[in-house]
């Protein structure tokens, strides 16, 4: 039996065997690089952000049930990867509403934004604009039109309209977007009264903030946002007129529950760029909306912050994309926490998506930096993807690449008797079935 030869080692070949990670002395580089999914910036949002901040952020409506089914959507993926294909490179370029985007993704818009981190807008625009992606400015956000195209002057703006009792403070906004060279409108549909948030009414998230001494106490952990939050300039809201109340509150004195076609056809005339509906969540609506011949329309819940349990856009997308995706570009948002997520509605037909919470965690981990990240993380993963697909451009990519596992599938009433073995009965109970989807 032979006997392995010990010997005491030499330090000159222990150096070559190891080497030291040098320290990170910045504190805000060290976080952002420590972090390598979305997960990892959520988490460092929430250690730095008030709590009545975060969940604004991070919450949804009621019982919080439709985002919840949004990210179980994307977690219920099965990828189908190609064999002895080139993958030595991955375009993620694309075309989407007459421009281009160096990623299948762009920025949702978001209202509040500064509360949340106080770059807010200013360095979501400036990261989309550095990494050649769309960047869109909600209604309710909080850095003027102006300013976001000076921080992304020669990128694609985009704006997010809602259409306001004052319907001349709509049209206003409307007049600007268009004078500052924003390209294309989002005329959102899905807000007719504000939805029920119940983490805002707990928080007493309000603007300016209800203070109680459990806020207070949270607030007192994270002095670096409060710094940030009293040395900067005060929170502005373009399109609001009255700032004092809850989120809810403020949405339901300013939204008219009764708006129309009518105002789609009002708004059509007055914006010269695409013209795209944001909130579409049947195919029906997705139909007549191709035949009045709008430029797009986004797949979206609202990221479940409006009614709790409504359908899930990326479910909707194969049947949507079937039925109008050669009249009209489709998009989809709404639980998207992952380049795969990006790289699965791709391939079944979106012509583009949009993130919404992904960046919020960023912004609120580290600023602009902490958006760059995001995006970075994203980047990688679309290409990692791609690339473990074995698909170069998006375009290859396609419905054979993906299955969408399905957990739960309408109960057929009426049709059979109890105990029947019928499809409804089989899946109808929450069982994982198999659900193959083609264009």
């Amino acid at each position: 039996m032979s006997v392995v030869q010990r010997q005491a080692p030499h330090p000159r070949e222990l150096l070559e065997l190891m080497t030291f990670k040098k320290p990170v002395l910045n504190g805000r580089r060290r976080r952002l690089e420590a972090a390598l999914t979305i997960h990892d910036l959520r988490a460092i949002a929430k250690r730095r952000t008030p709590a009545a901040a975060f969940d604004y952020t991070d919450g949804a409506a009621d019982g919080e049930i439709s985002i919840q089914r949004a990210r179980q959507a994307f977690l219920d993926v099965e990828f189908h990867p190609s064999i002895l294909r080139d993958a030595t490179r991955a375009d993620t370029s694309c075309t989407v509403l007459g421009g281009s985007s160096a990623l299948p993704f762009g920025i949702a818009p978001t209202g509040f934004t500064r509360l949340m981190q106080t770059e807010g807008e200013t360095a979501g625009a400036g990261a989309a604009g550095a990494a050649g992606i769309p960047f869109t400015l909600s209604t309710l956000g909080t850095t003027s039109i102006e300013d976001v195209k000076a921080a992304n002057p020669t990128g694609r703006n985009w704006f997010q309209l809602y259409v306001m009792r004052q319907r001349e403070i709509s049209y206003g906004l409307v007049e600007r977007a268009a004078a500052a060279g924003f390209d294309t409108l989002f005329f959102t549909v899905d807000t007719p009264v504000a939805g029920a948030r119940l983490r805002d009414k707990r928080n007493g998230f309000s603007i300016p903030p209800q203070l109680s001494l459990r806020t207070v106490l949270d607030t007192a952990t994270r002095p670096w946002w409060w710094w940030d939050f009293l040395t900067t300039p005060t929170l502005e809201f373009a399109s609001l007129s009255s700032t004092g109340g809850t989120v809810g509150e403020l949405l339901n004195s300013a939204m008219d529950p009764s708006i129309s076609y009518d105002d789609l056809e009002v708004i059509r005339s007055m914006w010269p760029g695409k013209l795209v509906i944001k909130g579409v969540q049947n195919v029906e609506d997705s139909k007549h909306l191709a035949d009045l011949g709008v430029d797009g329309i986004v797949l979206s819940n609202h990221g479940g912050r409006q009614l709790d349990r409504a359908p899930v856009p990326f479910h909707l997308l194969p049947e949507v994309v079937r039925e109008v995706g050669a009249d009209i570009e489709v998009m989809v948002d709404t639980g998207i926490m992952d380049g795969a997520d990006v790289v699965a509605s791709i391939a079944l037909g979106a012509k583009f998506t949009l993130i919404g919470r992904a960046y919020l965690y960023g912004l609120m981990a580290g600023g602009r930096p902490g958006v760059d990240r995001a995006i970075a993380i994203l980047r990688e993963q679309v290409e990692r993807t791609m690339r473990l697909l074995q698909v170069s451009e998006l375009a290859e990519l396609g419905p054979q690449h993906v299955t969408q596992l399905q957990r739960f599938a309408p109960r057929v009433l009426g049709e059979c008797s109890p105990g029947s073995r019928t499809d409804a009965g089989i899946f109808g109970a929450g069982a994982v079935g198999l659900h193959r989807v083609s264009r």
